[in-house]
């Protein structure tokens, strides 16, 4: 399908093609979504913390306590300090790191082809209710995107966003037609080099009036949907240059029909967005019947990684002035120029498996404790012996982007992941 993996949009079709063990489909904003469970129990809470507790953070002016977000005494509640600390960080905010400079190369295009007719919103709060997330843009019920297994819950009704579409249907009851929505988003998922449980997405809405399409003389899908198409081909050349593109249908429950843009890049072809016109549901509990409107989402980390020659996309989150430095605002498309490669450690763990193990919770504790000195963990192995019961082995890549660790410490870790596997996710080692 694409070359590239990394994290980007609920229109994304990596998502899309992943079965979970049911059989059913995933449609998410992201092709992190991965779960293979419908439901997954939070992990126990810990006391030993690898990260240093923050206290708040400010979002938009708006100061977010800790214990609104790290809930010991909630059994929902599956968000560790981890990742309660990137909330405040903003990168899709600083004109000088990549992400910034990919969303402000986006906003150039939309001021210079429909200028003052786009909003952008990049301050939203990322915590939202589960009606946001889910039931405003149509995601079923049983859906796996809403397991404890995929997606960070506060509560049982509030969770971090898993995509920049939990604002849309907010933003068209307050008025708002036409806008851009930039922000970070929050997945549990596998670990390595172009997965992350924290990335930043864009998101376009348009809405059209019936005065739009009558002029022209087309159905309303249909005028909706050139013009959709003529909008994010203008974009890609943008970011791009002159490059070959291809449209592919596909399906999204929120949108009909559906599409997403390929690109012939570095000699293959690369998944850049997905897109549709919007359901006419979504735009009918908005109080928009009578109107007809397009949407796209897009990964920023995805497009960054691909401009910037970025190899790691946990690169982005590093405040070492060797990576940092390499980049200036509008600077669009400098590639990045490795440092020093530090040797990497490999560390290997097996275990026989319970009826309620999940990879997505193995990686969240080796994340708790590692943090982003785990570069990947793998499954290797697996096997089901003749009493019925399975046995995984995972081999666990600590490498630092900064310094070589030493043989201690990694030991260290990797005898915390061994006690903390067993004590929370009910395995036996091996």
């Amino acid at each position: 399908m694409t070359i590239f993996s990394v994290q980007s949009t609920i229109f994304t079709r990596a998502s899309v093609a992943l079965l979970s063990s049911n059989g059913l489909k995933r449609f998410s904003f992201a092709s992190s979504f991965s779960s293979n469970a419908l439901y997954s129990p939070p992990l126990p809470k810990t006391k030993k913390r690898r990260f240093p507790i923050v206290s708040a953070v400010d979002i938009g002016g708006v100061t977010i306590a800790r214990n609104d977000v790290v809930r010991d005494d909630d059994p929902t509640n599956n968000v560790p300090d981890s990742i309660f600390s990137k909330l405040g960080m903003q990168l899709h905010r600083r004109d000088k790191h990549p992400i910034g400079i990919i969303k402000n190369a986006i906003y150039d295009y939309f001021e210079s082809n429909y200028a003052k007719k786009f909003e952008t919103f990049e301050d939203l709060s990322p915590i939202v209710t589960t009606k946001q997330n889910f039931d405003d843009v149509l995601v079923p019920a049983d859906h796996v995107s809403r397991s404890l297994n995929d997606t960070y819950y506060v509560d049982s009704q509030t969770v971090l966003r898993c995509h920049t579409s939990a604002h849309q249907a907010e933003l068209l009851r307050d008025g708002h037609r036409r806008f851009l929505v930039t922000g970070d988003v929050y997945r549990r998922d596998s670990i390595d080099s172009t997965h992350y449980p924290v990335f930043h997405q864009m998101e376009g809405f348009c809405v059209f009036s019936p005065e739009d399409w009558n002029e022209s003389g087309k159905d309303s899908t249909l005028y909706a949907a050139e013009d959709l198409k003529k909008c994010l081909e203008g974009l890609a050349r943008h970011l791009f240059g002159a490059v070959e593109m291809r449209w592919v249908d596909t399906y999204f429950p929120f949108t009909e029909p559906s599409f997403e843009l390929e690109i012939y890049f570095k000699e293959d072809w690369l998944e850049v967005l997905g897109c549709g016109v919007t359901e006419q549901r979504i735009l009918k509990q908005s109080g928009l019947e009578n109107n007809v409107a397009w949407a796209f989402g897009l990964g920023l980390e995805r497009l960054a990684m691909v401009l910037f020659d970025i190899p790691d996309i946990r690169l982005f989150w590093s405040d070492d002035e060797r990576f940092t430095s390499q980049f200036g605002k509008g600077e669009l498309g400098v590639k990045f120029k490795p440092f020093s490669k530090y040797p990497p450690c490999y560390k290997d763990i097996s275990f026989w498996i319970s009826e309620s193990f999940t990879e997505n919770n193995f990686c969240e504790v080796v994340r708790g404790i590692a943090g982003d000195l785990v570069e990947e963990v793998k499954l290797i192995d697996s096997f089901t012996n003749k009493k019925g019961m399975t046995s995984h082995c995972y081999r666990i890549v600590f490498r630092s982007m900064e310094r070589s660790l030493t043989d201690e410490e990694v030991n260290d870790l990797q005898s915390k992941v061994r006690d903390e596997v067993q004590r929370k996710l009910n395995v036996e080692l091996r």
